[in-house]
């Protein structure tokens, strides 16, 4: 989206916080892949490689949401807070239509 039009609209944040929250989600499904593999592989060393890859995927998971939570996009540890939020974006996104 243009950015004037961005800045217009007030969206320029919402994007920042859609394509974090898109991050967060790819980053958690890797954290569940690599826990799956690690479960599955049958070799020690492969196994090893699969626990260095699922170590650095948790530590990426947890840099992206302390990149969110001090943002304001999300609100793990605050249950009404994040529902708020997640009316807020909803909200948003209708008016787009």
């Amino acid at each position: 989206m243009n950015t004037i039009l961005e800045r217009m609209t007030g969206l320029h944040t919402m994007t920042d916080q859609v394509i974090a929250m898109d991050l967060l989600i790819a980053a958690k499904s890797g954290v569940r892949n690599y826990a799956m593999a690690v479960t599955e592989t049958a070799t020690p060393e492969i196994k090893s490689i699969l626990t260095q890859h699922l170590n650095e995927a948790i530590l990426l998971h947890e840099q992206i949401s302390a990149y969110m939570v001090e943002r304001g996009f999300y609100h793990p540890h605050d249950v009404n807070e994040q529902v708020k939020l997640d009316l807020t974006n909803i909200q948003t996104a209708l008016k787009l239509t």
